[in-house]
C-alpha cells in the first residue's frame, strides 16, 4: 500500500485543530496515514496545543506565514510520502475516507490529482462552496463545480455519487502524487492563496496527467475559516489570480484576446459591486487589476507547454449562462 501523509497546514487555529484533528485522527488508522501539522508561522496556542494533547502528531513548522501556497510548498519539501493530502483544518472526515483515494490511484495511474466529495458542515445535507463534486472552468477561464454555480449550492441527492474526470479539485482537500507536486514545483507561491490548486491542476493536465473526483468519499468542510467569502481580500486575490492563471496556462493565440475579455468582465463585475453597495469589492478588483499588470511579466516567463483543455467545460459562459439564462444547477448547463 502506498505511503499517504495527511498534511494539515495551520495558521493560528487551535480551535480548529481542536474541534477537526480528532476524526481525522479516528478515521485514517485503517491506512496507517501518517498525519502532520505544517504551522505557517503561528502566534496562538496551536503548537502547544498540538505538542500536549497529540504528542504523536508530527509538526512542521514554517518560518513565516507565506499563505496556503507557500505554506504547503515549504513543508512539504520535508514530508515523504507516496501520496499527499492536502487538507484544510476546519474538515470533518468520515469513516474509511481514504480508502477509495488509494483504490483509485492504484487503478488508474494516469491520475495524478484527487478530490472526494465536499459537503457543507454546517449542512450536512448540501455541498459546499470550496470543491463541491469536483471543479470546472468556462471558455473564459472563470471557475465553478458540479453541486455549486457560483452561490447556489445544490442538495445532495446522489447525484454526484461518480468517479470522474474534473479539470480542477479543491484545495480543501485535494490528494496528489508526490512524485507530482515536487515535479511542478508545487503550487505557485505569488498567487498566496485562493485558485493556486486551479493552477496547479491546469500545469499537470499541460504535462499529461489527469485530474478525477470520487463521490465514494466525502468529508464535511466548514469554510470561510481563513478569509469568508464577502471579504474584499478575497475577491483581490481571485480576481487577480484568475488572470494569472489565464496567462500561464492559455495558448499564445488566444491568450491576449481572453486577458482583454476578462479585463472588460471584471470591469463590469466592479460595477455591479458599486450598485449592489460594496464599493470595497469594487476597489478590490480595481487593485486586483493593478497588481495583475505589475506582475503580468513574471507570469509570461513561467508559461511551460500552455494548452487550453476543452474537454472541461460544459457552458462557453458560465457567466452567461447564470446571470442572464437563469441556469443554477450544472445538470442544465448545455455543452456548446
Amino acid at each position: 500500500m502506498p505511503k499517504i501523509a495527511v498534511v494539515i497546514l495551520n495558521w493560528n487555529g487551535a480551535h480548529l485543530l481542536e474541534r477537526f484533528l480528532p476524526s481525522v485522527i479516528e478515521y485514517s488508522k485503517d491506512v496507517d496515514a501518517e498525519i502532520i501539522i505544517a504551522d505557517n508561522a503561528s502566534t496562538d496556542t496551536s503548537v502547544a496545543f498540538i505538542r500536549k494533547k497529540h504528542p504523536e502528531i508530527r509538526i512542521v513548522q514554517n518560518a513565516q506565514n507565506g499563505g496556503f501556497a507557500k505554506g504547503y510548498n515549504d513543508a512539504l519539501q520535508h514530508i515523504e510520502a507516496d501520496i499527499y493530502c492536502l487538507l484544510n483544518s476546519d474538515v470533518e472526515v468520515s469513516p474509511r475516507w481514504l480508502n477509495p483515494i488509494l483504490d483509485l490511484m492504484d487503478q488508474e495511474p494516469q491520475i495524478g490529482i484527487i478530490q472526494p466529495k465536499i459537503l457543507d458542515l454546517k449542512r450536512k445535507t448540501h455541498f459546499e462552496y470550496a470543491g463541491a463534486a469536483g471543479g470546472f472552468i468556462d471558455m473564459l477561464g472563470y471557475p465553478y463545480c458540479r453541486g455549486r454555480v457560483f452561490q447556489v449550492l445544490e442538495e445532495d441527492l446522489g447525484q454526484y455519487d461518480d468517479q470522474y474526470p474534473i479539470f480542477w479539485a479543491t484545495g480543501a482537500c485535494m490528494f496528489i502524487r508526490s512524485e507530482l507536486f515536487h515535479q511542478l514545483q508545487g503550487f505557485d507561491s505569488d498567487y498566496f492563496a485562493h485558485q493556486e490548486e486551479i493552477d496547479l491542476c491546469w500545469r499537470a493536465q499541460n504535462i499529461g496527467h489527469q485530474v478525477w473526483y470520487t463521490g465514494k468519499s466525502h468529508i464535511y468542510h466548514l469554510g470561510g475559516s481563513t478569509l469568508g467569502n464577502m471579504n474584499p481580500k478575497k475577491t483581490f486575490l481571485n480576481f487577480r489570480n484568475s488572470l494569472f492563471s489565464i496567462v500561464k496556462n492559455v495558448p499564445g493565440h488566444k491568450v491576449i484576446f481572453l486577458v482583454f475579455v476578462r479585463l472588460i468582465l471584471d470591469g463590469i463585475a466592479g460595477f455591479r459591486f458599486v450598485l449592489q453597495g460594496k464599493f470595497k469589492h469594487c476597489l478590490a478588483v480595481i487593485h486586483a487589476h493593478f497588481s495583475f499588470y505589475r506582475n503580468a511579466f513574471s507570469m509570461i516567463k513561467k508559461r511551460q507547454s500552455p494548452q487550453y483543455i476543452s474537454n472541461y467545460y460544459h457552458s462557453k459562459s458560465i457567466v452567461w449562462s447564470h446571470f442572464i439564462n437563469n441556469v443554477k444547477y450544472f445538470k442544465f448547463l448545455v455543452k456548446d
